[in-house]
């Protein structure tokens, strides 16, 4: 039970990490444009950012779900996961842990909306909100693919949990949407301001985290693979 409390944190966090990384970021910031474009309706604004929230969390679960279960549903995969994962996770958490630092970088294009894609899903109305958090989710960008496939899948793994894990993944990546939503229905001249702290939290946060992943990940290589502690 600490143990799947803790996957839970661990697995929130990793979301949030994911929401405020520059790439994932663009994103929400396009969702927010779209969801704050009537802050004439608080109401319509605040259930724009749940369903946008609601649509991020269905599509990582629903990736999770697909991927845990198919790798625990071949035994000798399963097998193989149960004796090796403490292995195979120091360098996993290392990889990712450079990628936050970046010390590993992968160009990237662009993910904000086109007016195509816009058009498309302002004729779905409310419910285009949840289209846009489909399509955000799977937007991957290294560092967002570094922390779902490097991190949360391995750690769903690891505590066998397909549901809970991946959902309060998603949850945390759709938070900034959520807080700017409130923002958004409620006090519009804070968000500005709002944008401005997240920036610079944003690296603090980064840093932190991708130093904690490579020393933990240095951790799990000295005590599993070399077995010197």
């Amino acid at each position: 039970m600490q143990e799947l409390v803790f996957g839970v944190a661990a697995a929130m966090w990793l979301g949030i990490l994911t929401s405020v990384s520059p790439c994932p970021l663009a994103t929400n910031i396009a969702a927010i444009s779209y969801i704050g474009r009537r802050v004439d309706s608080p109401r319509y604004v605040f259930l724009c950012g749940l369903l946008y929230t609601l649509g991020r969390t269905l599509t990582y679960l629903v990736l999770a779900i697909v991927l845990v279960a198919g790798l625990l549903a071949v035994p000798q995969i399963a097998a193989f996961l149960q004796k090796y994962m403490n292995l195979v996770l120091g360098p996993i958490l290392i990889l990712v842990g450079m990628f936050l630092l970046e010390m590993i970088t992968i160009a990237q294009s662009g993910t904000g909306m086109n007016d195509s894609l816009r058009k498309k899903i302002e004729s779905l109305g409310i419910w285009g909100a949840l289209l846009l958090g489909i399509l955000f989710a799977l937007a991957f960008c290294p560092t967002s693919a570094a922390l779902f496939f490097g991190s949360l899948v391995p750690l769903s793994l690891k505590v066998n949990s397909n549901v809970i894990l991946p959902s309060a993944y998603g949850i945390g990546t759709a938070l900034p949407v959520i807080v700017f939503a409130v923002l958004l229905a409620t006090a519009t001249q804070y968000v500005a301001k709002a944008y401005n702290v997240l920036a610079v939290v944003e690296w603090w946060v980064r840093m932190i985290t991708g130093w904690a992943f490579v020393l933990v990940g240095i951790y799990f290589c000295l005590k599993y693979v070399f077995q010197v502690i």
